[in-house]
């Protein structure tokens, strides 16, 4: 077949999100979930599909919070909210150095 190995060929990795922890990683250093993915992982070995999205849903939780990041975005714009609301109450100011002043050099 002439596409059996077009991802080899063109030099792209179309896969390479799914295992985008347990790949090989440069420097031989662990990836940055790669302990979220292996509890998860180890939780679910040898439980069954059903079972293990049941049991494991904790670490699955950590898992995908360590690499997408959604709680943390919700948080930090929760914290930008209230910021704005506090400036427009005026018990807020931002400091100079977020208004775009420079600060004075000696």
């Amino acid at each position: 077949m002439p596409f059996w190995e077009l991802q080899r060929q063109l030099g792209i990795d179309v896969d390479r999100w799914m295992l985008r922890q347990s790949m090989s990683q440069p420097y031989g250093k662990a990836a940055a979930c790669h302990a979220f993915e292996r509890e998860w992982v180890e939780c679910g070995h040898g439980l069954g599909q059903t079972r293990a999205r049941r049991e494991c849903q904790p670490e699955y939780e950590d898992f995908m919070e360590c690499m997408h990041r959604t709680k943390l975005a919700v948080r930090l714009r929760t914290i930008l909210e209230q910021r704005e609301k506090m400036i427009k109450e005026g018990k807020y100011t931002l400091p100079d150095y977020h208004k775009g002043k420079e600060e004075q050099r000696p």
